[in-house]
């Protein structure tokens, strides 16, 4: 919005966030093209591995687009984008598995999970008017307009923070079951820990963006006291 200390490092997260959207689509790509030994399509894969954690009632289903995979814990569904879903390559594998990896983070209450569905509705309300309060309140030289946006603010950024452990889990998960299970052999594990790490490091650079954008914001406030 304007210069301040932490633009730079802003700016340099907004880099590592590009970087890991870059590297994510690299190594899709790059391993979208190596078929995994077990000769499953990621459907199959999720849909064995859903039946082995008693989630038989949980669909697996087809949707449009690239890297639009998603676990719907509203709908208790696993939704593939179509090259995951008929792929049966090693980043299709990984990709379906990992999906199916929150379907039982949900099954089981993992705590990360819950709060994070617990923060949604908040979240999204706040996320979206914050940067406005701070503006307008840093602006305007309202110190409680300002503060009521770095509160709001916060919400958002506990958000991205409580993620992180949410999607390293799910990858844990969907990396032990995809061995367990045969899916892969000891080869293919790190064309599986390629996939899954780059699509990671997308959710650190995340964190990392809000939680700088946040100090910012402090800084800004204890100006407006200036």
């Amino acid at each position: 919005m304007f210069w301040t200390p932490f633009s730079i490092l802003i700016l340099a997260a907004f880099g590592l966030s590009l970087w890991a959207q870059f590297r994510v689509k690299g190594s899709f790509k790059k391993y979208a093209d190596v078929p995994a030994s077990s000769g499953l399509t990621g459907a199959e894969a999720a849909r064995k591995m859903l039946d082995a954690n008693g989630l038989s009632h949980i669909p697996v289903q087809a949707v449009p687009g690239s890297l639009t995979d998603h676990y719907d814990p509203i709908a208790k569904a696993v939704r593939l984008s179509e090259p995951v879903y008929g792929g049966d390559s090693i980043s299709s594998l990984s990709v379906a598995c990992h999906e199916v990896g929150h379907a039982v983070q949900d099954k089981v209450n993992y705590p990360m999970l819950v709060a994070r569905h617990r923060m949604f509705p908040v979240v999204n309300f706040s996320s979206g008017i914050a940067p406005w309060l701070v503006i307008g309140g840093f602006l305007m030289k309202l110190s409680g307009l300002l503060l009521l946006g770095i509160i709001l603010f916060s919400a958002a950024v506990a958000f991205q923070l409580v993620t992180l452990p949410v999607e390293f889990n799910a990858s844990s998960r969907a990396k032990d079951m995809m061995i367990q299970m045969g899916f892969i052999r000891n080869n293919e594990e790190r064309g599986v820990n390629k996939v899954l790490g780059a699509a990671a490091l997308t959710y650190v650079a995340a964190a990392l963006i809000s939680v700088l954008h946040l100090l910012e914001y402090i800084w800004l406030f204890t100006r407006s006291d200036d």
